[in-house]
């Protein structure tokens, strides 16, 4: 049954009989093997690929604000079979640029296989694409889809994933959007869509809100200009790091770890109400007290600590160079500042100029503060460690490090592509 469904299936779409066109350029991975697939009149391999795709509806805003967490389906005629209804998706490569309306939300063919709206409403696939598909949708085909689902990997991890067309890759805004492209590595998103819709509007609603505590305009605004500033991540972290980093330009090298410790909690207990800014210039809100002084500089010495150990793991890893450490931890605020303007413009809390001239800002920090890809990069780890992953390098940490690997190494790497300053 499975593969006369299969056949069925194929023998819908109606390119199949058309004569050869020229190669096409496809914008991802994806429409790229849709359409290789598709010349083959492999329609096993075709939903192969799509079960590892990402999958967008498009759907009226006011109805996804009228019942936030809701999705809803609108079917549409199209022109390969006259008075058939169709559910249309694209996938990512194929999306239009974000605008106020409508959204899309974002699906996959095991959801699909499970909750088909109606049996008599069809399948579109990218129309009007050479990777252009259309299938029936009965129970029967559903299966068929489950089957391909349950053996294909998804959501995808760990892939560089690149906008081949429609996308920057070189220049500011390119270099910008690669300051976010950690992140985008481990989740195997497209590191330079700066058309961003993410995981469908729905969802980037409520990644902001759930991760972010943002549900409105005026708070993506202070939380994006909260993170270009450097001030979303603990300023003690900077007062600790800033010492030794005045350490090392005093005396031309690395700091001994000792060193490092005394010279910091002198500078705690010095500290006076007219008196409480670091070597580093990062003011300090002065202890109030001898209890609260001796707290701070415990904390500072378990931060040294930690440090220390992250520092001597990156090295091991290959993160960080042999006799380097990190000197600032801004750049996890810059890299989620790039990110965090394009999840403002996936759930419409701003708009596609205002989201790049965010980026745009934040690969100008990163290329004020520092000198390489590797050196942000091991410094976004550690900040990323220190807040999430408390010296147990589990997840936190392993996926950071796969990401690091990918992007320092694979040849279409931005980071090998686009000079960091």
């Amino acid at each position: 049954m499975g593969a006369d469904l299969m056949a069925e299936q194929g023998a819908s779409d109606e390119g199949r009989s058309a004569p050869p066109v020229p190669a096409w350029h496809a914008p991802t991975d994806i429409e790229g093997g849709l359409y290789e697939a598709k010349m083959r009149g492999d329609w096993a391999a075709y939903f192969d690929v799509l079960a590892t795709a990402n999958l967008y509806h498009a759907m009226s805003r006011a109805n996804a604000d009228a019942r936030p967490g809701w999705i809803s389906y609108t079917p549409t005629y199209w022109g390969t079979r006259p008075g058939t209804k169709f559910l249309v998706f694209l996938t990512d490569g194929m999306l239009p640029a974000p605008a106020p309306d409508p959204v899309f939300f974002q699906d996959d063919l095991g959801e699909l296989a499970r909750n088909w709206p109606q049996d008599d409403e069809w399948l579109a696939i990218n129309p009007g694409s050479p990777c252009e598909a259309y299938f029936p949708a009965t129970a029967a085909h559903r299966l068929v889809w489950r089957r391909h689902a349950e053996r294909m990997p998804y959501p995808r991890r760990n892939e560089l994933r690149t906008l081949w067309a429609g996308g920057p890759l070189h220049g500011p805004v390119a270099h910008g959007l690669a300051c976010g492209a950690l992140l985008c590595v481990s989740n195997a998103s497209l590191w330079n869509a700066m058309g961003w819709h993410g995981t469908g509007y729905v969802r980037e609603r409520k990644r902001l809100k759930e991760w972010w505590e943002i549900t409105n305009r005026e708070e993506w605004l202070r939380a994006e200009e909260t993170l270009l500033n450097g001030r979303m991540s603990s300023p003690f972290w900077g007062f600790v790091l800033g010492i030794r980093s005045v350490l090392a330009r005093d005396f031309g090298g690395m700091v001994e770890i000792d060193h490092w410790r005394q010279v910091t909690s002198r500078a705690i207990r010095n500290r006076t109400a007219n008196k409480d800014t670091a070597p580093d210039g990062v003011t300090m809100t002065a202890p109030h007290s001898d209890s609260e002084t001796e707290a701070q500089v415990a904390g500072a010495q378990r931060l040294i600590g930690r440090i220390t150990r992250y520092e001597a793991r990156f090295r091991a890893d290959g993160l960080l160079a042999k006799g380097r450490f990190v000197h600032t931890v801004e750049a996890w605020d810059y890299g989620r500042a790039s990110k965090m303007a394009r999840w403002g413009l996936g759930a419409r809390y701003c708009d596609l100029a205002e989201a790049e001239r965010a980026v745009l800002r934040a690969g100008r920090l990163s290329r004020i503060n520092y000198r390489s890809w590797e050196e942000f990069s091991a410094a976004y780890v550690l900040g990323r460690c220190l807040h999430f992953d408390e010296e147990e390098f589990g997840d936190w940490y392993g996926e950071m490090l796969n990401a690091h690997r990918i992007l320092t190494t694979d040849p279409n790497s931005p980071w090998l592509n686009i000079p960091f300053t």
